[in-house]
């Protein structure tokens, strides 16, 4: 008779000690979370939001709780939201080491995605923190947090887009009540002047209340449009003047047909001045443009692209590849997208701009890093 053997897991004792922590960030409340391991029960304990001081606290009572010397390694986590990149920079600076992770790669337990608590994703960050700590690295994914300089950098055309998006609420809002009494009046230059001057149907002014509201909305579209040149006037200082190497880039996409000064900018300071791309698949899974494969048995079809990447960039290409189309026509990527989509239907077509999308992007990234236009490619004058 042959006897069962039992083999037990033994952890390593001559691993070093690492001290574990998750922080659920809310406005009002933070949630901390500290483990040595999968076997030990986490150690709970709530701070008021943003107290750095009371965290770093935490985290000494932590290490006495757990027996642990004041040198033992600290591991942290949190999912990227509302508070940025600035706590990371605190934990870093304290000797933490920190991971800010995107909730929407961490994983689920499907029979229990319905259910949510605190307590629950304390622990579930935990566990994930541990497993990626041990060589688990698909668990989830890390965010690369930029620099300081890099996420300033960024506020510049994001002011921009916010502000013209805010113009265009306005601009839609003022036609829409017009529109209430029958009148159509162009939103331009002079709009007080004629709005005075416009009759309604019986031949009646505009009703006053209305009036007084269709001239502040219109004077908030003014001072819109003021604050809209002054960024303009900023950035377009800062191309003529500035010395960094992301303005040198914009001034280097810039030159391209097609590349206006909105596009070249953007996709530089989203996504070329600090990413470190190695090859093309990198470029387009950060874009969101790869596709979505599903296959279970004999079915097989794909599900559209992923999203899962930048979507400025990802809207900002899609625009400059109808733009390259037009005014890049002899260059090898536009050929290619007439020969395999330009005789197929509308939705062939919105098909084929999202993948022309996809390779223009590698096509500026292999341009900025190496200097060879690509092919079939013209510059401005």
């Amino acid at each position: 008779m042959t006897r069962a053997v039992t083999t037990h897991r033994i952890q390593d004792s001559t691993r070093e000690a690492i001290l574990y922590l998750s922080l659920e960030l809310g406005k009002a409340r933070w949630k901390l979370g500290f483990t040595t391991g999968r076997a030990r029960r986490p150690r709970e304990r709530m701070i008021e939001g943003g107290d750095v001081e009371a965290l770093e606290r935490e985290i000494g009572l932590a290490l006495q709780k757990f027996r642990l010397p004041p040198e033992t390694q600290v591991i942290s986590c949190y999912e990227a939201g509302r508070d940025g990149f600035w706590l990371h920079r605190f934990l870093e600076a304290i000797g933490v080491t920190n991971y800010v992770v995107d909730s929407s790669s961490l994983e689920v337990k499907r029979r229990a995605r319905r259910m949510k608590t605190d307590r629950m994703d304390m622990g579930g960050l935990l566990r994930l923190l541990i497993r990626f700590v041990d060589g688990e690295r698909e668990v989830w994914s890390v965010v690369n947090v930029p620099s300081p300089e890099a996420e300033d950098a960024r506020h510049v055309h994001r002011e921009l887009l916010a502000l013209k998006r805010d113009r265009g609420r306005v601009t839609t809002r003022i036609r829409s009540l017009l529109a209430t009494q029958g009148l159509s009046v162009e939103v331009n230059q002079g709009f007080e002047t004629r709005l005075d001057q416009a009759r309604l149907w019986d031949d009646l002014p505009v009703p006053t209340q209305l009036a007084e509201r269709l001239k502040r909305e219109w004077r908030r579209r003014e001072w819109l449009s003021e604050q809209i040149r002054d960024v303009e006037a900023d950035r377009m200082r800062l191309l003529r003047t500035s010395e960094d190497p992301a303005v040198e880039k914009v001034r280097q996409l810039y030159m391209l047909r097609a590349i206006g000064i909105n596009s070249a900018w953007l996709f530089v300071m989203e996504f070329f001045a600090w990413r470190a791309f190695t090859n093309r698949r990198q470029v387009g899974a950060l874009s969101g443009l790869t596709p979505t494969p599903y296959q279970s048995g004999d079915s097989r079809q794909e599900l559209g692209i992923s999203k899962a990447g930048n979507a400025y960039v990802r809207w900002m290409a899609i625009e400059i590849a109808w733009a390259w189309l037009r005014y890049q026509p002899q260059s090898a990527l536009s050929i290619w997208y007439r020969k395999r989509f330009a005789n197929g239907g509308g939705r062939m077509r919105r098909i084929g701009i999202v993948a022309l999308a996809r390779r223009l992007l590698v096509e500026l990234w292999r341009y900025l890093e190496t200097g060879a236009l690509p092919e079939g490619a013209l510059t401005k004058a």
